[in-house]
């Protein structure tokens, strides 16, 4: 009987090591590597929860490809809202710091996006609070680049940056002619 109780001690003492090691390093993993969140709202249609309704897409976001604010034309990144800090909104990047932008319903027709900022449309216009309601966006506020859809499995895939037609950066020399 004396041996049972000083197993079970052991292995409780070898379960609250493990937790105590394997809690910090997570939190490690989440902050720095990668973590999944839920899209909601019809913002990202028909990308990004496509049926509408209660079934949302859960993404993959990637939180170590944009440790140096790298991100292009066409990425699907999370970024911490303008508006209100404590959420967080997911949308494409239409335009990088430099470029020439045609508006959709800003206060200016075109926008040069500011050195460190970059420019985010939601893929269904008219149902996003995006760029075109607060301006370029600070790099600073970046959080993460959507890789993947992981949920629902019939949606599994890899998200490849892609513009939407007639989005993007105007060509200046195109413009000037």
């Amino acid at each position: 009987m004396a041996q049972q109780a000083t197993a079970g001690r052991r292995y409780l003492r070898v379960f609250v090591s493990g937790f105590f090691v394997a809690v910090p390093i997570t939190v490690t993993v989440l902050d720095r590597f990668a973590y999944v969140a839920r899209v909601e709202g019809a913002s990202m249609q028909p990308f990004l929860n496509p049926e509408g309704g209660s079934d949302c897409d859960v993404v993959l976001l990637n939180r170590w490809s944009v440790r140096n604010y790298q991100v292009q034309r066409g990425d699907i990144v999370s970024v911490m809202s303008p508006r209100n800090p404590q959420q967080k909104i997911i949308k494409r990047v239409i335009g990088l710091e430099g470029d020439f932008i045609r508006t959709l319903g800003y206060k200016n027709r075109f926008v040069r996006v500011p050195d460190g900022h970059f420019w985010i449309e939601g893929d269904h216009h008219g149902h996003s609070l995006d760029s075109n309601s607060f301006g370029p966006v600070s790099m600073g506020l970046l959080h993460g680049r959507a890789s993947h859809i992981i949920w629902p499995p019939n949606r599994w895939q890899q998200i490849k940056p892609s513009l939407p037609p007639n989005r993007g950066p105007l060509d200046t020399e195109e413009d000037e002619g």
